[in-house]
């Protein structure tokens, strides 16, 4: 064990495993214990069987939370040793009823007195140890069925890669990177626009004399997202949020929603009351972080690009 308590967590799954394996050995024996030719992958489809009677591959793989693919090779197994029977079931015809055998039954009887015997032993392993290993599998389960290990190892790492994200304002050494984040995803989904070329072909003077202003969000140093807040002349709207773009190489780090949060941040230090902004539904990362922003739809705006085809304000 010097292993698992030098890796520690890391290693949770080799850990069950092993347990598993241990406890599946040990299984094995204790049916040749009883003269009970079964084996351990066996039971689950067997208990269901002796208890509930006659049910489909369908029910037993829901029953017992396995896949059908291997409901199915285990009832064959059963099958060819004579523990279970298939039959058309009579109100549905194209349905296979599965049931135990005659021999099947048998063993219900043969196996009672090593139920109560597994079952003390357990119990007994239980009242030595501190921690009761039966709930917390039942906990771990039920955690795991509302948010996986694999999602919640993605949301670590998000989390800490987040944190070498850094919003700067923008400066002329940005000016590529600004073109070329908003003309790399552009071009992929659309193609650019009278409007676009002027905010990205001089950003100063489009956006910046105009009284808007730019954020650069940096990770390790390179600038990987934009997004403006370009002044309206509007009486309803303040700003309109624009020209957001985060690198596809740089995604899954929450870029989006720093810059976007960052830019809201700046209008509402600047006094605006009320911001917009225009997309696409076919972006649907996108309208869903703007959503998640506090933005809501709206209709009915003129607007310069031809790919528009939703509008979004949030009050600040």
């Amino acid at each position: 064990m010097n292993f698992f308590d030098t890796v520690g967590k890391l290693a949770i799954g080799s850990r069950l495993r092993l347990l598993s394996e241990k406890i599946t050995e040990d299984a094995a024996q204790i049916f040749k214990l009883y003269d009970i030719d079964m084996q351990p992958k066996w039971f689950p489809v067997f208990y269901v069987l002796s208890t509930e009677g006659a049910s489909t591959v369908t029910a037993i793989a829901r029953e017992i939370g396995h896949s059908h693919p291997s409901v199915s090779k285990i009832i064959a197994e059963m099958s060819k040793k004579g523990y279970v029977k298939e039959k058309n079931d009579k109100a549905d015809g194209r349905r296979n009823m599965v049931s135990l055998s005659p021999k099947g039954k048998e063993i219900v009887e043969k196996i009672q007195d090593q139920y109560k015997d597994v079952n003390n032993a357990v119990e007994d392993l239980s009242a030595n140890t501190r921690n009761d290993l039966w709930k917390a599998i039942g906990e771990w389960e039920f955690l795991l069925e509302q948010k996986s290990l694999l999602r919640r190892v993605q949301e670590q790492k998000k989390e800490r890669e987040s944190a070498r994200v850094q919003i700067v304002d923008y400066k002329p050494a940005y000016r590529e990177a600004f073109r070329t984040l908003n003309e790399e995803w552009i071009s992929t989904w659309f193609k650019m626009e009278e409007a676009d070329h002027k905010a990205l072909d001089d950003p100063k003077g489009y956006i910046l004399n105009k009284g808007g202003h730019i954020l650069v969000a940096l990770y390790e140093g390179a600038p990987v997202g934009v997004c403006a807040l370009i002044k309206m002349k509007d009486p309803e709207y303040d700003f309109e949020l624009a020209k957001m773009a985060v690198s596809p190489r740089a995604q899954g780090k929450n870029i989006g929603w720093l810059l976007g949060n960052a830019v809201i941040e700046k209008a509402r230090s600047l006094g605006a009351r009320k911001i917009y902004l225009e997309s696409n539904t076919v972006l649907k990362p996108a309208i869903n972080l703007y959503y998640k922003l506090g933005f809501q739809k709206v209709i009915g705006r003129a607007t310069p690009y031809e790919r528009c085809n939703i509008q979004m304000e949030r009050s600040i």
